[in-house]
């Protein structure tokens, strides 16, 4: 991809900027509250990304699951961090961590 500027000038090419997929996986929770790591050598806050999409019908009763990236690690939550009276989320979404440089 390469992205001009308002002046006509390369901004952005694909020699300066690179995004990889590094895992995609399916994450799966039950109604029991809790978290899952999982390993992704390489990438941390600092150069990754990450974002879990619902497979399947999804309710206005479904709760979207929450990711912590650390480093060498994606943490997927079933409820929202923070919030004493989160309620769970159940199912399975598809979670996809990206390395970007």
């Amino acid at each position: 991809m390469r992205i001009w500027g308002g002046d006509g000038a390369l901004q952005l090419d694909e020699n300066s900027f690179t995004i990889r997929v590094v895992l995609s996986t399916l994450v799966t929770f039950t109604l029991a509250k809790g978290s899952q790591d999982f390993s992704v050598p390489g990438v941390g806050p600092g150069n990754g990304s990450a974002v879990v999409i619902p497979l399947g019908t999804y309710t206005d009763q479904q709760m979207q699951f929450e990711i912590e990236l650390l480093d060498n690690v994606a943490r997927v939550y079933n409820y929202t961090r923070g919030y004493a009276a989160s309620t769970v989320a159940s199912g399975t979404m598809r979670l996809i961590v990206m390395r970007y440089s």
